[in-house]
């Protein structure tokens, strides 16, 4: 979730006890995209009465449908509308993310997920150097994948150095071929 942090708080324990209640009552787990639509139900409720605060919060779901072999995303937004993506941003530039994660295609070529590792640190730094007021950020990347048995687990400290080294590397690379351009275009005129 991304938002209003006491928010954010309320909407993780809501999906948490939606996935117990149906855990309880179905004896498996809850599909994904089933805690999407219910998660996205509670937050609409709260924009319905003015005796209620809507939430100030976006929640992100990923994970993987047992009995469809699938892995999904979604995003609920903070009217409680349930949107799959192949890749998704919120928060603080998610515009500008959006716009970088929909130029890799992901919808026409499927990445492979150390590639995709690489491809979003590279964004996010990218994003992190536009910045006026850039301080210094720590990344935490998780995934839901085959290498982690389709759990929700945290990325190996050494595939993000290396991720994070080849994005600074190509960011790097894009500078220099950008001044090249910038240079080329002054002989010119």
């Amino acid at each position: 979730s991304t938002g209003f942090l006491p928010d954010c708080r309320v909407l993780v324990q809501r999906a948490v006890e939606e996935s117990a209640d149906w855990k309880e009552t179905y004896g498996s787990k809850i599909p994904p995209t089933v805690l999407g639509t219910r998660l996205g139900s509670y937050i609409h409720y709260f924009t319905l009465h003015g005796a209620l605060r809507p939430f100030g919060a976006a929640a992100v779901i990923a994970g993987y449908d047992e009995d469809t072999k699938e892995a999904t995303l979604q995003c609920i937004e903070p009217n409680g509308a349930p949107y799959s993506y192949y890749g998704v941003a919120t928060g603080k530039g998610k515009q500008a993310a959006k716009t970088e994660l929909e130029k890799l295609n992901l919808h026409k070529t499927p990445v492979p997920v150390e590639e995709a590792v690489k491809q979003v640190l590279k964004i996010l730094h990218m994003l992190q150097a536009e910045e006026k007021d850039a301080k210094p950020f720590e990344v935490e990347v998780s995934w839901v994948c085959e290498a982690s048995g389709w759990k929700h687990k945290g990325v190996p400290k050494d595939i993000i150095q290396s991720a994070t080294e080849w994005a600074k590397e190509q960011l790097e690379d894009d500078d220099e071929d950008d001044d090249d351009d910038d240079d080329e275009a002054m002989e010119e005129d």
